[in-house]
């Protein structure tokens, strides 16, 4: 065995272990404190196995995946891989939600009494809605927002308000765009890999990114969604600094902004988006059009009346009002990133070893020693070092998230679109095929055997 692979097993066994230590530490105190909230910790979820009509379809896509989706990624036209990748992430995701059925995996997800769904009567007149939108937050408010509209800035639920003024009605809709429109965050994440690294890296990365683990809280929660959006964000401000139209920082800007708007922890997707900037070669040309797009979505918020950030400070108030004053952050804070390990697979685990090798530099050399990496010419690195650099920035957006305390338990949906900028990682290991098997093997147990909460 090489050297190299034993590296990666052993960020892979690591990996396993901290998953093993939550989950046999958190039986523990849920058991005797009762003080955790979650019925199978780390994960929101219950022990419940069990198969479904998406069952046969989830094991033929992932063996669809294993057996041709290396050799496919390498061969196809590029645009024909993105499609392919983007079917494919469709069809992964829906057979997992299926497994679980049609109501209780997709149309009732979003119907709950702490999801969206349940306030859309609320919206009558959109809005005096927003105007008095932070007066609903707090619990001892009359009528106070359910945890998760509380919890969002209020793009997260006009989100589903229009599409029921649109005419699709009810959690079935809702889910299905949540589905749609979260699965082509992989495509989104392949462009911009594409444009900051190299094509071949996009290429390695594609099939990793299609049939995710993460797909089991894609579908169908909003935070799939909202990863999309923040994914599509850095996509086209990379396409924008790597030589494309200048409009296309403007288009991101205005999804950053959006992504703001759809939930106060994705803010640190800028760190991504800053990732972006320092390894393209037109920072200052695109950066007018960056903050000017991104300027849109809260002027409009602010005009009609809505503070993001008093809600944000209320926002604060309200979660130590709830569980999240009584969960505890000793073991949240690393009990969150075996959650992590789950959502994105040992295969990531060991590629995010292959990250620390390429920024540090292997053979007894520092990275710093080799010919060409500068600092300000970021975009001469190695295109392995410019992916690690890209997937780094989103392990210290991760570990923000972790550190601040208002991210205790159900981040497996949480950091989703966190987690889609560590997949690529996978983009640095060899035998893609086991690696891959292992992905698939680990999202059906989940879903097979836990009825997760989201």
């Amino acid at each position: 065995m090489n050297r190299a692979l034993l590296r990666d097993l052993s960020a892979a066994a690591a990996a396993a272990l901290l998953v093993l230590a939550a989950v046999l530490v958190g039986r523990h105190i849920q058991d005797t404190h009762h003080t955790l909230f979650v019925n199978w910790p780390p994960l929101f979820a219950n022990w419940d196995p069990h198969v479904g009509p998406g069952t046969p379809a989830a094991v033929a896509v992932a063996a669809a995946v294993i057996a041709y989706g290396p050799v496919l990624a390498a061969r196809l036209p590029w645009r024909a891989l993105l499609a392919a990748a983007w079917g494919t992430a469709m069809a992964w995701t829906w057979s997992l939600a299926l497994v679980d059925g049609w109501q209780r995996g997709v149309a009732g997800r979003l119907t709950t009494r702490n999801e969206y769904l349940q306030v859309i009567d609320r919206f009558q007149d959109i809005p005096a809605t927003l105007r008095d939108f932070t007066g609903y937050i707090l619990i001892q408010s009359p009528d106070h927002w359910p945890a998760h509209i509380a919890g969002h800035p209020p793009a997260a639920t006009l989100t589903f308000v229009l599409l029921d003024r649109a005419g699709l009605h009810g959690g079935g809709w809702a889910g299905a765009w949540c589905i749609t429109v979260g699965a082509t965050a992989c495509v989104a994440v392949l462009v911009a890999v594409r444009a900051l690294t190299s094509e071949q890296l996009a290429r390695r990365a594609a099939p990793f990114l299609a049939m995710a683990p993460a797909a089991v809280w894609v579908g169908a929660s909003a935070d799939g969604y909202f990863a999309a959006v923040a994914a599509w964000s850095v996509a086209l401000l990379a396409l924008a600094v790597t030589g494309h139209s200048r409009w296309w920082a403007a288009g991101s800007g205005l999804l950053f902004g959006l992504t703001c708007y759809l939930s106060y922890g994705l803010t640190l997707v800028a760190l991504i988006g800053a990732a972006a900037l320092l390894l393209g070669r037109g920072r200052l040309r695109v950066l007018p059009f960056l903050v000017a797009g991104a300027a849109v979505v809260p002027a409009v918020f602010t005009v009609i009346g809505f503070d993001w950030w008093e809600a944000y400070r209320l926002l604060e108030e309200r979660y130590y009002q709830g569980v999240g004053g009584i969960r505890p952050y000793s073991y949240w804070v690393w009990a969150n990133l075996a959650c992590l390990v789950l959502v994105t697979g040992l295969a990531t685990a060991a590629g995010l070893g292959r990250v620390a090798g390429a920024l540090v530099g292997r053979g007894g050399r520092p990275a710093s020693r080799f010919k060409g990496w500068s600092v300000s010419r970021l975009d001469a690195w190695p295109a392995q070092a410019r992916l690690a650099l890209l997937v780094a920035a989103a392990a210290l957006a991760v570990l923000l998230a972790d550190l601040s305390g208002l991210s205790k338990a159900e981040t497996e949906r949480i950091w989703l679109p966190f987690a889609m900028w560590l997949l690529p990682a996978c983009a640095l290991l060899t035998r893609p095929r086991a690696w891959l098997t292992a992905q698939a093997v680990l999202a059906l147990l989940l879903n097979h055997l836990l009825l997760t909460g989201w």
